[in-house]
């Protein structure tokens, strides 16, 4: 049985839109007819996801949010530790679920399982919405019988980084809106007050301050090229993402991050944060050593970042102890790499590891939370100096008149 998606009208007329398994398209819309429902669209979920996929030009790629991950991924641990059959664990997880995007995946996945594949094979079908790293560690539960506290330590893992990524996402909200508001306010002075001002100065032929040409140049400047100027912002955004869609230009501008004073550390911490943490749960649930070093460095952003750990997996091949490989690689944090060297020592690698994560995870709060304490006043600084300038250019052109009346 197969997953799809219908339209169809009911007796009043209205459009009802939904997910059903079927056999075929055929026996779902004799499906629908027994309750009364005409049908007007019925598309098999693999279809429609390569459909949706090719009108949004990839843009947007189809799968799971880290949200959608963690709640189903919870769902999946409680009905499986209730001791329900596979199939039905998936059955009530996708009832459970409203939307048609998600229920469509869980219901393809859950055909699968019915015809005898096993969850992370039946996964592998839908690799954008569940990674590497949650297929290894499905796969590695069910080969040593213990899915259900695997999925436990995935939800929790998920959760962990929803919380994660909630809190970068709130620390930045308010320095974007600041930053918008301030290049509004500056735009909207610049193109529609200004030219008004100095309006009043364009019948006296005395030389105007220069503070006060460039002003006027500047605005009129954004009033007349103005929209071009965002066209080209525009245009330049596209033009770099595809640009950067080259492997090797890409590992360019990442080493390129790595080197800006500030910005490189951050994106090190959040990274190597990443790797410790998925590398700690992959380990203690029973995936290899080598196997887990290739997934967690597959969920490192920074492609040079990646790139390194990748050299730490053919290190660790070579027969090179892991804290040893870490520290060949020169990037990795110091305190992680001792960690993780008493960590081998004592034979508790996977706690070690998460401890690591931790730690930095800890430490990238406090930083970003330094970083912004301290960026918000400097904004409100240089706003009020933008505008003191604007005010400036102004006012300096009247106090020639009123010297010039006297």
């Amino acid at each position: 049985m197969g997953a799809y998606r219908y339209k169809a009208l009911n007796a009043d007329g209205r459009l009802i839109k939904g997910v059903l398994e079927a056999d075929s398209e055929r026996h779902l819309r004799g499906q629908l007819r027994a309750q009364n429902l005409r049908p007007i669209q019925v598309i098999g979920t693999n279809a429609s996801a390569t459909k949706e996929a090719g009108q949004r030009f990839r843009l947007f790629k189809p799968g799971l949010s880290t949200g959608e991950l963690a709640l189903l991924t919870r769902q999946l641990a409680t009905l499986v530790a209730s001791a329900l059959p596979l199939d039905e664990c998936l059955q009530a997880a996708a009832e459970q679920t409203r939307k048609s995007r998600v229920k469509g995946i869980l219901l393809q996945v859950r055909s699968r399982v019915a015809e005898g594949y096993t969850l992370a094979s039946a996964m592998a079908q839908f690799p954008q919405a569940f990674g590497d790293m949650f297929r290894a560690m499905v796969h590695a539960g069910e080969q040593a019988g213990q899915l259900a506290p695997v999925l436990e330590q995935l939800a929790d893992y998920t959760e962990n980084r929803q919380h994660t990524a909630q809190k970068l996402q709130m620390a930045l909200i308010y320095p974007f809106v600041l930053v918008g508001v301030a290049i509004a306010v500056v735009s909207a002075l610049m193109i529609f007050v200004v030219p008004e001002l100095v309006g009043i100065f364009a019948h006296t032929k005395k030389a105007l301050p220069p503070l006060t040409v460039a002003l006027i140049a500047t605005s009129d400047f954004l009033r007349d090229w103005g929209i071009y100027l965002l066209l080209g912002l525009a245009a330049a955004v596209v033009v770099g993402r595809r640009l950067l869609r080259d492997p090797q230009r890409q590992l360019h501008w990442h080493r390129f991050l790595l080197r800006i004073p500030g910005l490189g550390g951050i994106l090190v911490g959040l990274d190597t944060a990443r790797f410790a943490s998925t590398l700690s749960i992959l380990m203690a649930s029973g995936v290899p050593l080598l196997d887990a070093l290739g997934i967690a460095g597959s969920v490192m952003a920074n492609r040079s970042l990646r790139q390194a750990a990748h050299d730490v997996a053919v290190r660790v091949e070579e027969g090179s102890s892991l804290n040893k490989a870490l520290a060949e690689g020169e990037i990795f944090p110091p305190m992680m790499v001792h960690m993780v060297a008493s960590g081998e020592a004592s034979g508790e690698l996977e706690s070690m590891l998460g401890r690591s994560a931790t730690n930095q995870e800890r430490e990238l709060e406090m930083t970003l939370g330094t970083v912004m304490g301290l960026f918000e006043p400097m904004m409100v600084v240089f706003m009020g100096g933008l505008v003191l300038l604007i005010v400036l250019a102004i006012l300096l052109p009247i106090f020639d008149l009123n010297t010039m009346v006297r």
